[in-house]
């Protein structure tokens, strides 16, 4: 028994070593989750959960509750920022629940996808002249239980999920709320109504953390331009 535990011990240890090594549980300078603004949070979120699921979920609930969704641009923004806003983006909040299971020592990787801009024209009806032709999209993924397992599936798997009949970009639910409720299907392997493949125009593949992701491929718009849409954005509701 005691040789057993040691392998396991060391398997582990082993696979620690590599996350830390490949980034996947690193604090970067977006993932600042050695920021005491992030321990905080971390703090609550490990006092009420039992396993590595369960403690993602109730992070994800948390920030729900506590970071109020807007149209920020700022893809590269430190998570430890997002907090102190009490504000943040799709993608900011993504961020912030990746740097929450970083901290509890849960690996993370982002999937890059370009998404169709169109994908936003219900959202934005009378903007449509203005979104960028593509988006570009960093998907969490989390090592559960010794797999990697989608945000998509944090809640369950995407079979029961798409009975929440589907996401469609309007109103005040963003992709990171609809994860609790619908499935949020990018590769087309459920229903129709929750099929979202046709609006992928590339999957650029998994990278240790979205700060390299947004170093190798750029954010959706340049820096003046991303700029000048922060001001006037970050502070609309979504």
């Amino acid at each position: 028994m005691k040789s057993v535990l040691s392998a396991s011990w060391c398997h582990r240890a082993a696979d620690f070593r590599r996350a830390m090594d490949e980034g996947e549980l690193a604090a970067t300078a977006i993932l600042d989750w050695k920021h005491p603004r992030v321990l905080g949070l971390v703090a609550e979120v490990r006092g009420s959960a039992e396993t590595d699921r369960d403690l993602l979920i109730t992070a994800h609930r948390l920030i729900t509750t506590r970071v109020r969704p807007v149209y920020a641009m700022n893809d590269e923004q430190p998570v430890s920022r997002t907090l102190l806003l009490e504000r943040g983006s799709c993608s900011q909040r993504l961020a912030l629940l990746e740097a929450v299971a970083r901290a509890c020592g849960i690996a993370s990787q982002v999937r890059g996808l370009l998404v169709d801009g169109r994908f936003w024209y219900t959202r934005f009806p009378r903007l449509r002249a203005l979104i960028p032709h593509q988006v570009m999209l960093a998907w969490p993924e989390f090592q559960l239980d010794g797999r990697w397992v989608s945000v998509s599936e944090l809640y369950g798997d995407l079979d029961t999920l798409q009975q929440g009949g589907g996401f469609v970009n309007a109103g005040g639910e963003t992709l990171f709320d609809a994860v609790a409720r619908t499935a949020v299907d990018w590769d087309g392997l459920t229903c129709s109504s929750c099929d979202l493949s046709g609006y992928v125009l590339a999957d650029l593949g998994y990278f240790s953390s979205r700060d390299l992701l947004f170093r190798t491929h750029g954010q959706t718009l340049c820096l003046p331009v991303r700029i000048t849409a922060d001001i006037i954005m970050s502070r609309r509701a979504a």
